[in-house]
């Protein structure tokens, strides 16, 4: 598997596009076929991977994109129902480290304070097939599977044979969706295969699998002989609440009759939780029934309603998964590359081992201080021990798309072994690699003059998110780029020009003809009028990504305005002071960092780009080939699309995070400083400046129940 800081975008788009097919393939065998061709955690791995590669090259992602996707599609023998609320799948958690960051992404949410109380919920992750189960006026009224999340088999008369599922209900709500798992027991698992070995019959290679083949059996009678179990776990449409807590419905399920897991237990902190996981892992092999992780939920039902949900998974809940096979081998080297920001990443090259199903060879040594056996603040990580050439180290990928190592073996250490260096100039281009305070990552100065930042940038330039040129992709940018062509992205606006004299250059290079060097020049220039956030995006700038371009690109009306914001805050004496405090204080750093879903770190690596004088220079260079469009108004029928928001004040029904979300949602752009372009404000108890200036202006201002009701919230 190659490492995913050396994936070219060539590579990266046939990756994805294996990735894609492999996924969707396992889904099919998964959910479809109850006949899985990998392990849980080589799937989670692959989901995993596919991630981190649409992270790093965000125009490459794919229509079919695992990441959007939940379970597989309704198999063609059953009849297909539609759920009324989709069957989401949850977000994983690997390590301690990922359970406090759920905690305080909930917190940060909600605008909670970190000792402020939360409860979440702790219950094994059941290793079965999700149902649906609908009850209307007491009567179970049909059962379906997940499907894709949208679309379920109708398995009704099947359900109906699991023993202790209610087929009626005393005092439910009128419509009850109760959602759950079905599973198998170890006994009643070894009891089957033992019959259908007796028989002749296909036996089942585990639990899962045995339990969803079952229930999917287009005879009934198939799966009425088969020990199928069921317990509750969650719901989906009701007609009335069924409590106020995670909790509080659990129990009403089972006072309703029907089974939930006893080993459910009501959390008030990511500790508690994390030693909830320890036990059940603990329990693990004698729970009689196969579990695959710790399933963590807010509590407070109300919450969760705020929280509410991303594309494909609720905000609310994680799942904490069971860590996966490790294995020992040898570290054979250790290769620094470089990439398009100037980081120095150091890649372990391994003997080959296999590690859950996974031939590994590579694995990831993040930065110097993991290599030297502590963390970024210091602390020991692996009780302090260093990696070195030679060394028998310990491999584990668990739900990492990249390998890691967790421990090296130091009695099998050479003698000779000698502490790993790390390099204080560039492989690439011998430049002085520095490591800024705070920062983990050693970096490359050499900016454009460093063949693998340059080339990298350029790649980045001509990407599916940002210019998206046809013809010039990554191979013929390395090819123009070793040719001497293009050194800079304004130098590829330049090409016809160059050419219009010598096309014979171009043409009768490998690959490349008249008509053929003709179509990349006109594709080049169709591009000379671009959308405002692909110009940003395409900069390449460090943690400038295609969402952030958007924010920017709504915020600001041209490229002019963004430059000389950037100028403003270069000479505002809060660049020496990098607290928020100070930054927030100087109005120019704030007219970035009031825009939501742009933060500190962002904003500064924007300034100091811009500040550079190479860097800017090569910009207005660009930008001078350019004819750069403002953002286009978003399409939305809501009375505040188009509209620029302002918030100000305490508001006491939402988060200032939430309103800014719920605003751009609905199609307006927020802001956070009033001006004559302003159209509403919204005022809470506490406004003060801005709320004058407002009145000064003759701008709209509401109060926020006012705003509530605009926008037709609850």
């Amino acid at each position: 598997m190659t490492d995913l800081g050396a994936l070219t975008e060539t590579e990266a788009k046939a990756e994805l596009a294996r990735l894609a097919t492999r996924l969707a393939a396992a889904n099919r065998a998964y959910h479809a076929e109850d006949a899985p061709e990998i392990s849980d955690a080589e799937y989670d791995a692959l989901k995993r991977r596919n991630a981190e590669i649409e992270a790093r090259f965000p125009s490459l992602k794919r229509a079919d994109s695992p990441s959007d996707q939940v379970g597989a599609a309704p198999a063609s023998g059953f009849q297909k129902i539609t759920h009324r609320v989709p069957m989401l799948s949850l977000g994983n958690a690997f390590e301690d480290e990922d359970v406090h960051e759920f905690d305080s992404s909930i917190r940060k949410y909600l605008g909670l304070a970190p000792d402020a109380p939360l409860a979440y919920t702790a219950e094994p992750k059941i290793d079965g097939l999700s149902l649906s189960l609908r009850y209307e006026d007491g009567q179970l009224i049909h059962a379906a599977t997940r499907g894709d999340g949208s679309t379920g088999e109708n398995v009704t008369a099947n359900a109906r044979t699991i023993a202790g599922l209610p087929q009626s209900l005393t005092g439910a709500p009128a419509v009850l969706e109760v959602r759950g798992e079905v599973y198998m027991s170890h006994a009643d698992f070894e009891a089957l295969n033992t019959r259908q070995a007796a028989s002749g019959d296909k036996t089942f290679a585990n639990p899962r699998n045995a339990a969803a083949g079952s229930l999917r059996q287009l005879d009934a009678l198939i799966t009425a002989a088969r020990p199928l179990k069921f317990f509750a776990y969650a719901w989906g449409d009701l007609s009335a609440p069924l409590a106020d807590t995670q909790s509080g419905a659990i129990t009403r399920l089972a006072d309703l009759g029907f089974d939930t897991n006893p080993l459910t237990k009501l959390c008030k902190s990511p500790a508690e939780m994390i030693a909830h996981y320890r036990q059940i892992e603990e329990a693990r092999a004698t729970l009689g029934y196969d579990i695959d992780g710790v399933v963590y939920k807010v509590d407070d039902l109300a919450l969760q309603s705020r929280l509410g949900f991303r594309s494909t998974t609720p905000r609310w809940a994680i799942a904490h998964k069971f860590p996966a096979e490790l294995a020992w081998t040898r570290l054979e080297a250790i290769d620094i590359q470089v990439g398009r920001t100037g980081a120095l990443s150091p890649v372990a090259r391994l003997q080959p081992v296999t590690v859950g199903g996974v031939v590994v060879s590579n694995a990831t040594l993040h930065n110097e201080d993991y290599i030297a056996g502590r963390s970024a603040t210091g602390e020991e990580i692996r009780g302090g021990k260093d990696i070195r050439l030679g060394d028998w180290v310990q491999v584990y990928r668990a739900g990492d798309v990249i390998p890691k190592i967790s421990d090296v073996d130091l009695s099998k250490r050479k003698k000779d072994s000698k502490i790993f260096r790390f390099p204080e100039t560039c492989p690439e281009c011998d430049s002085q690699a520095i490591r800024e305070e705070g920062d983990a990552v050693r970096r490359c100065t050499g900016g454009l003059i460093c063949p693998a930042q340059a080339v990298e940038k350029l790649k980045h330039f001509v990407s599916r998110g940002a210019f998206d040129i046809e013809g010039l992709g990554a191979r013929q940018v390395e090819q123009f780029y070793g040719d001497g062509w293009i050194k800079e992205p304004s130098d590829i606006f330049r090409l016809r020009p160059r050419f219009a004299s010598g096309l014979q250059q171009l043409k009768n290079r490998e690959g490349w003809g008249e008509k053929s060097a003709e179509n990349l020049f006109d594709a080049i220039d169709a591009k000379r009028q671009i959308d405002f956030h692909r110009f940003l995006f395409g900069l390449g700038i460090r943690h400038l990504g295609e969402a952030a371009a958007k924010d920017l690109a709504r915020h600001f009306p041209d490229w002019s305005a963004l430059a000389e914001a950037a100028d403003r805050a270069a000479q505002e004496p809060a660049r020496n002071d990098p607290s928020k405090e100070a930054l927030k204080a100087s109005p120019a750093w704030a007219s970035f960092l009031d825009i939501d879903g742009v933060g500190r770190a962002l904003t500064q690596s924007l300034v100091t780009a811009l500040a550079q004088d190479h860097e800017r220079a090569s910009i207005d260079r660009l930008a001078a080939e350019l004819t750069i469009l403002p953002p286009e108004a978003q399409s939305n029928d809501s009375r505040v699309a188009g509209k620029t928001v302002v918030f100000t004040g305490t508001l006491e029904k939402m988060t200032r995070a939430e309103a800014k979300s719920r605003a751009e949602a609905l199609g307006a752009k927020v802001s956070g400083s009033v001006s004559a372009k302003t159209d509403l404000l919204v005022a809470g108890p506490g406004a003060g400046s801005k709320a004058r200036k407002a009145a000064d202006l003759g701008i709209e201002t509401l109060d926020e129940d006012g705003w509530l009701a605009l926008i037709g919230a609850p």
